[in-house]
């Protein structure tokens, strides 16, 4: 078992607490000097293996509990938190930030949450003076995307899991859909059918269990339909695993629970599609050639880019990425986040964006480096992805995908060859959306920022309405 050197300060002090323990005591339990707890507390030492596994004895606590180490997540949120215009201009510095962390965690977390509140309130109130219908809880993808968040978007069980179902079989590519129909076959007695678009309409899948089959819609290509049985027999095999993450969570109410579960089946297929050490390795060796990985592992380009946001692995991690979708109208569909950029939640994002001027070159990669409002750069690619065409109407359904890092990490990208990353000018300004947006003189300008007063005059007339 290997323990990474972890400051367990604030999880320690919340330990003795709830036990109306004295420091005193903590150390005669744990068989330690008083001082060596005062010092462990105040994070001035680390926890030794050896008195962690005494902890974990002791207290009864699970020692994974103890040192995971979910700090840099709640840093990058409560930095993009901050940026919100209501919290004004004195802001604390990351050194005071990280300080909050370590010694008073609860109350970082409690902010943040408060934050999510007032956000959640403001887009109701927002709705309501538009005549919309103002929603009374958070969304349910608000809900499961946080879940996701806060494991960095990797889950380690899924991954064991992947590994166990394909225990140990390289299976080429194109032999996946015959050897997932005999799986299915073999161990459930589910046959799998292949269905004109119309005798299903309006589904890409359908698995009716009392019949035992599963009728997949011919508007699917090949990845598509592997991916969907993939994640059917993931579902059936390590239900267990899904559902002891989502009771983890604490997630509340069926359509919640019923959501999380999909995402998780969703991440579950693409594990066994694409398995972890393999991938990362194809990854690193093509610089991130997305087209490359889509090739080699038989999946869809956005099936490639999600599962790079995925790679988070303690000792053998890629580079951390993050992953969004839209539509034409701008609208977020699909959010997966590792590193620290604040995606949006509600509306779309911004129009500075080349994610939006995706929609003009179809099927084409456009690199592009971007700067949020503070100050933090970061490097992304976009591209158009195909949706299945379920009838005459839905022809030319097109979406836009974006993946993008920090700057620094750009250079392990193919995609960023040939820039001078120290050119002044290289990156574009943008903001995660207008309503939260504090930038002046932006020409896309389409809403008025929220708590943010623009600066009007009846004598000039500026780049938009919205300031002179």
């Amino acid at each position: 078992m290997r323990v990474r050197k972890t400051f367990v300060g604030p999880r320690l002090r919340q330990l003795r607490k709830e036990r109306a323990q004295s420091q005193v005591d903590m150390a005669k339990a744990l068989g330690v000097s008083a001082s060596y707890v005062n010092l462990l507390e105040s994070n001035q030492r680390s926890l030794s293996l050896a008195v962690l596994l005494r902890v974990a004895e002791v207290y009864g606590v699970d020692w994974r509990d103890l040192v995971q180490d979910d700090a840099p997540t709640t840093l990058a949120d409560l930095r993009n938190a901050l940026e919100d215009p209501v919290f004004g201009a004195d802001k604390p510095d990351l050194q005071e930030l990280r300080a909050a962390l370590d010694h008073s965690p609860r109350l970082a977390r409690t902010l943040l949450g408060l934050h999510r509140s007032y956000r959640t309130l403001s887009e109701q109130l927002l709705l309501a003076t538009e005549g919309g219908e103002a929603p009374s809880y958070q969304s349910v993808e608000t809900v499961v995307h946080d879940l996701f968040r806060r494991h960095r978007n990797h889950f380690d069980a899924l991954e064991r899991a992947a590994e166990r179902f394909r225990a140990g079989e390289d299976i080429a590519p194109d032999e996946v859909y015959a050897h997932l129909k005999r799986r299915l076959a073999d161990r459930f007695g589910i046959e799998v059918i292949p269905t004109p678009t119309r005798e299903l309409p309006h589904t890409l899948r359908d698995y009716d269990e009392a019949a035992g089959r599963i009728r997949l819609s011919d508007a699917m290509d090949y990845p598509n339909k592997v991916f969907q049985l993939t994640h059917v027999a993931g579902l059936l095999e390590y239900r267990e695993v899904i559902d002891r993450i989502t009771a983890e969570g604490g997630l509340e109410g069926a359509r919640e629970q019923a959501r999380c579960r999909v995402e998780l089946a969703n991440y579950l297929a693409a594990a066994v599609l694409m398995p972890y050490e393999i991938f990362l390795e194809e990854a690193e060796a093509s610089a991130y050639d997305i087209d490359h990985l889509a090739a080699r592992f038989g999946v869809s380009f956005e099936q490639a880019c999600h599962r790079l946001t995925t790679l988070q692995r303690d000792g053998a991690q890629g580079v951390p990425l993050f992953f969004v979708r839209i539509d034409r109208a701008g609208n977020v569909t699909k959010r997966f986040n590792a590193t620290s950029f604040n995606l949006a939640q509600y509306g779309g994002a911004c129009p500075r964006w080349d994610i939006h001027q995706s929609f003009a070159m179809p099927g084409r990669i456009l690199p592009q480096f971007v700067e949020l409002p503070d100050g933090a750069q970061y490097f992304t690619i976009s591209r158009t992805v195909d949706r299945p065409a379920l009838d005459r109407h839905s022809h030319d359904h097109r979406l836009a995908v974006t993946l993008g890092c920090a700057i620094e990490h750009a250079p392990k990208l193919i995609y960023a060859q040939g820039y001078q990353l120290g050119d002044p000018g290289l990156a574009t300004p943008i903001g995660i959306n207008c309503r939260l947006c504090p930038r002046q003189h932006c020409p896309q300008r389409a809403q008025q920022p929220l708590h943010l007063d623009l600066p009007i005059d009846e004598r000039r007339r500026g780049h938009t309405r919205f300031e002179s």
